[in-house]
Formats: C-alpha cells, sequence, structure tokens
C-alpha cells in the first residue's frame, strides 16, 4: 500500500523529514520508489526536460496525464502528486475541478497548482470534490518567469508579509502541503514553523519540513539549467556520453555484437537444410 496524504501531514506532526523527487518516466520512477522517496512529483517541468521546450508554458492536460501515468505504473510505495499545466485551472473553477479529474484517472494521488491567496477558492474547490491539493508559492514557473524571470522571493519585508499571507489562505482553502520554491530561508522557515500542513523546499533552505530535487538535477543528467539550490549527487550526463561513445567505437570496429550478444539456429542441420534449399 502506497503512502497516502495522513502520512505526509503526520511526517509533520512527528518532525519527520519529508523527501520527495519530481520524476517523469516509468524507469526512474520506479528506482526512485524503490529507494523510499515519499512523494513522487510529476512537475510540468517535464516540458523542459523531456520534451526540450523553454519553460513549462506549453506543457498540456494531455502530456501531464502521459507522464502521470508512467510514474503511476512504477510506484508501489511513494505518493504522487502531479503539476497541473498553465491554463489548466487559470480561467475557471469548472476546468481546475475537471483537470485534476483527470489527472487523478490517470494515476495521481493528488494534483499540485501555483498561486497564493487568489487560488484559494479554486483549491477549496478541488478540495470539496475529494482530490487532495499541493499548493505553490515563491517563484511560480508558470507565471513568475513571464514578468520576472528567475528571483529570489521574499526579500522583503512586504514580500515576505504577502507570502506569509498567501501561506495561510492556502491552509484554510484545504491544501495538504505547500511547495515553496526560490524563498528566502529566513521566510520560508517561518512559514514551515506557523503553517500546520507541510512545507516542502525548492531551493528554499533547511528549515523546511520537506525538500524536493528533480531527478536528472540529482543524477547530473540535464545539464541546460543548473539552478544553484539543485545539489548532484552524481554527473550521469558524462558518464553516459562515455558509454555511448564506446558503443558507437564497439559497432564501427566489428567487436560489439559478439557471440553472446546473438542467437543460433537450433544445430548445424539445419543450416544445412537452409543452405541446401537456398542454394536449389
Amino acid at each position: 500500500m502506497h503512502r497516502s496524504v495522513q502520512d505526509i501531514l503526520n511526517m509533520k506532526k512527528e518532525r519527520k523529514k519529508i523527501s520527495v523527487i519530481t520524476s517523469y518516466d516509468y524507469t526512474l520512477a520506479s528506482l526512485c520508489d524503490k529507494a523510499g522517496i515519499d512523494i513522487l512529483l510529476v512537475g510540468d517541468s517535464a516540458g523542459m526536460v523531456m520534451l526540450g521546450y523553454e519553460n513549462t508554458i506549453p506543457v498540456t492536460m494531455e502530456q501531464m496525464c502521459m507522464f502521470t501515468e508512467s510514474v503511476s505504473n512504477a510506484r508501489n510505495n511513494s505518493l504522487l502528486v502531479s503539476d497541473l499545466p498553465f491554463m489548466s485551472y487559470q480561467a475557471s473553477i469548472e476546468d481546475a475541478v475537471n483537470n485534476s479529474g483527470r489527472l487523478v484517472k490517470a494515476g495521481a494521488d493528488a494534483v499540485k497548482l501555483e498561486g497564493g491567496s487568489v487560488m484559494a477558492k479554486t483549491v477549496r474547490a478541488v478540495v470539496d470534490v475529494g482530490i487532495p491539493v499541493m499548493g505553490h508559492l515563491g517563484l511560480q514557473p508558470q507565471t513568475t518567469m513571464l514578468s520576472q524571470g528567475y528571483k529570489v522571493q521574499g526579500r522583503t519585508k512586504d514580500a515576505a508579509m504577502k507570502l506569509i499571507q498567501d501561506a495561510q489562505d492556502l491552509e484554510e482553502a484545504g491544501v495538504f502541503s505547500i511547495a515553496l520554491e526560490m524563498v528566502s530561508h529566513e521566510v520560508a522557515e517561518i512559514i514551515s514553523k506557523t503553517i500546520s500542513v507541510p512545507i516542502i523546499g525548492i531551493g528554499s533552505g533547511v528549515g523546511c519540513d520537506g525538500q524536493v530535487l528533480v531527478v536528472q538535477d540529482l543524477l547530473g543528467m540535464y545539464d541546460k539549467i543548473r539552478p544553484k539550490f539543485a545539489k548532484r549527487y552524481m554527473n550521469l550526463s558524462e558518464d553516459i556520453v562515455r558509454s555511448l561513445e564506446s558503443y558507437k567505437n564497439d559497432v564501427v570496429s566489428g567487436t560489439f555484437p559478439r557471440e553472446e550478444n546473438w542467437f543460433s539456429m537450433d544445430d548445424e542441420a539445419e543450416l544445412k537444410k537452409l543452405r541446401e534449399h537456398i542454394g536449389s
């Protein structure tokens, strides 16, 4: 039985740190699940990491459902949260509820959407139909990028107070957790201590209740963007390129495949029959 939303809420009560990994495909998600990661997040960053987009804005519901289903097929233990992509929930509450349902049908246990106080009614409507919601404050890639670019949030008193109010309004609306992206660590710690639901940090310091990294960043597989907060535990991109170069050299030189890599007919007699037939 995989983790539930209540399990994640209990982790905060018990002061246990929450591990979150953003993953998009069956192969890597199955390894994350095997490693005991608490939450698998199917982020709309899949548009950049998996599809090569410049940002998350072009990502569609169809694509998010596909990635969600792939990760859902991989997990046995982790809670699965999926992003609602740009303009799948902003235009109307009806859109938000319908598209949240689509992600749940694809295998998600909960959905994540960006926005603070302005999204409180939308969050409440989704929660009211029985779908758990993770909020997202601070840097909001779907919209902040249109006006500000990548900038740390909550560096002034007024900005901090706005974030705190947003978090309180999301808590009241019924979110089971909130992701804080690129928020100053002082403000993130204050929010974590004053909000009852788990706060998951993305470049927001150690004071959060949990942390999230994209698995490709963690493994050193994605080089296009290298954010400061993304700790690399390996540098697989170099290892993968070297392995592919070795493969190419083996193909060119004829050292691959070898006998252990191919298959043979049943016996020499069958081969003799075939040659005689072809010859005739």
